[in-house]
């Protein structure tokens, strides 16, 4: 068995400006580091083993934050935790993605990272740490666009509403009957 909770890193400066973000290494806006400050708040309530982040400033600065409020050891940063890339609309607006590309942007060929490589990223992630952490709470700090098609695609069914910033969302193993998730998309933690 192995609990896993996944938290969307703060807020960002382009998260704000609606701007696409994928893996460009963007910092948190001061916004983002008032809900980092939040989810750890609550999460020094719970008994958690250790963090692990995806390597772009935005989730580690989240991490760090959560690490140093709560005494949850960072163990490390992993790429294959990174958001999925966004090809060539990584650093655009919608307005200029209209702009560039017209209003069928989205069924166009620009770059985007599919579910399967960005799954086989994950189960690669996931392998090690079940054989590393055996029976223990994970902490695994991310992106919308990592955690989001991760979580739809064991529990077979489309998130009902948009990934938030700061959101926790808990998912445990269980040897026989699979995952089951005991928390979703939860920001009761923020104002």
């Amino acid at each position: 068995m192995i609990t896993i909770g996944f938290i969307r890193h703060g807020t960002t400066e382009w998260n704000l400006a609606g701007r696409m973000q994928g893996q460009m290494d963007t910092p948190l806006a001061e916004a983002g580091r008032h809900q980092a400050e939040r989810i750890a708040e609550r999460l020094r309530g719970e008994s958690w083993d250790g963090i692990w982040s995806s390597d772009l400033k935005r989730a580690l600065e989240t991490a760090e934050c959560i690490a140093s409020m709560t005494g949850i050891p960072l163990l490390g940063t992993d790429a294959r935790l990174r958001e999925r890339s966004f090809g060539q609309l990584e650093g655009t607006t919608l307005e200029e993605r209209i702009s560039r590309w017209g209003t069928e942007w989205r069924e166009l060929d620009l770059g985007l990272e599919s579910d399967e490589s960005l799954l086989l990223r994950w189960s690669s992630f996931l392998e090690e740490l079940e054989e590393s952490h055996e029976g223990k709470r994970m902490l695994v700090v991310s992106h919308g666009g990592y955690i989001v098609p991760i979580v739809e695609s064991i529990r077979q069914e489309k998130l009902e509403q948009h990934l938030m910033n700061t959101s926790l969302t808990v998912m445990v193993k269980h040897q026989s009957e699979g995952w089951s998730f005991p928390v979703l998309n939860c920001t009761r933690h923020l104002p």
